[in-house]
C-alpha cells in the first residue's frame, strides 16, 4: 500500500482536521519500535473524577479497547490506559493522545507512562528502556520529559523528521525540555522538590492500580533521593502468597 493508502487509514478530516491529519502522518513516518513498546492498542484501565474520558470523542467505559488511530483524550476527569506488554500509561486532566503504531503520539497536556511504551511529540520521538517517565505538552507546543527511573532516549523532530543534532540520552533524575521545533531547551536535574510536586499529584493520587515498574521507582527513590517520602497512597504491585508446605498428616510446628 503506498502512502496514499497510508494517509487515508489515519485520516478523518471530518473529525479532526489538518492539525490531527499531521500528527497521524507523523506517526506512519516514524521507524516500528521493538513490539513490547507498541502503542498501536490499548484497554482503559481506570477512570477517575467523573465520565470525561473519550475514545474518538464519545465518552470511554472501564476495559474498552482502543486501537490506532483511535483518538483519546480528557477533560474533568483522569484516566489509565494498559498497553500492551504490560506497560501502563496515566492521562491526566485535559489531556489529548493518539495511539499509533510506533508509538502514542501526545499533542496535549500529561501522561505518566511506567514500561516499555514509546511515547512521540509533534518535536520527539521517545525510545524506553522499561521506565517511568512524565511526558508533558503546552498549549504552545513546547513538551517536558522527565524521567523518574530509567533511560529514555529522545530523538528531536521537526514536522515527523529527524533535526539532524542526534539522539539525547535522559537519566533518571533528569528533565529535558524541548520547543515545538526540536530544539533542546534545557536538559535539568530534577530535584527532590520536583520529585515530591510529581508523586503527590494528580497522577498518582486516587489511583486504584499498580503501576507495573512503581518497585523500579521505589527503589531508585531510597538509594538517590532518600528525602523523597513515598505517599502512602501510592499502589504497589501485589506480592504473591507464601505457598503451604504439605503436612502429611503431621502437626504444624510453625
Amino acid at each position: 500500500m503506498g502512502q496514499g493508502g497510508r494517509l487515508g487509514h489515519w485520516a478523518r478530516p471530518q473529525r479532526y482536521g489538518l492539525a490531527s491529519l499531521t500528527g497521524a502522518l507523523l506517526l506512519t513516518l516514524l521507524p516500528p519500535p521493538l513490539p513490547a513498546r507498541s502503542a498501536e492498542r490499548a484497554v482503559i484501565q481506570e477512570i477517575l473524577d467523573g465520565d470525561q474520558l473519550f475514545v474518538d470523542g464519545q465518552k470511554a467505559r472501564v476495559k474498552q479497547q482502543a486501537a490506532a488511530p483511535d483518538d483519546v483524550s480528557t477533560k474533568a476527569s483522569r484516566g489509565a490506559l494498559a498497553f500492551p506488554g504490560g506497560a501502563v500509561g496515566r492521562i491526566n486532566r485535559f489531556s489529548r493522545m493518539r495511539l499509533g503504531q510506533s508509538c502514542f503520539l501526545l499533542e496535549s497536556g500529561q501522561v505518566l507512562v511506567s514500561g516499555k511504551a514509546a511515547g512521540c511529540t509533534r518535536s520527539a520521538r521517545l525510545s524506553v528502556r522499561g521506565t517511568n517517565y512524565l511526558l508533558e505538552v503546552d498549549e504552545q507546543g513546547d513538551s517536558q520529559l522527565s524521567v523518574l527511573e530509567g533511560t529514555v532516549e529522545v530523538e528531536p523532530l521537526k514536522d515527523g523528521t529527524p533535526t539532524g543534532t542526534g539522539p539525547t540520552t535522559v537519566q533518571a533524575g533528569q528533565r529535558l525540555r524541548l520547543s515545538a521545533q526540536g530544539v533542546i531547551l534545557a536538559l535539568l536535574s530534577l530535584s527532590s522538590g520536583d520529585y515530591d510536586a510529581i508523586l503527590r499529584g494528580p497522577l498518582f493520587e486516587g489511583f486504584r492500580l499498580p503501576l507495573p515498574n512503581v518497585g523500579s521507582l521505589e527503589s531508585y527513590l531510597r538509594r538517590y533521593q532518600p528525602s523523597v517520602i513515598l505517599p502512602v497512597s501510592l499502589p504497589s504491585a501485589p506480592s504473591l502468597p507464601t505457598p503451604s508446605l504439605p503436612t502429611f498428616g503431621l502437626p504444624r510446628l510453625f
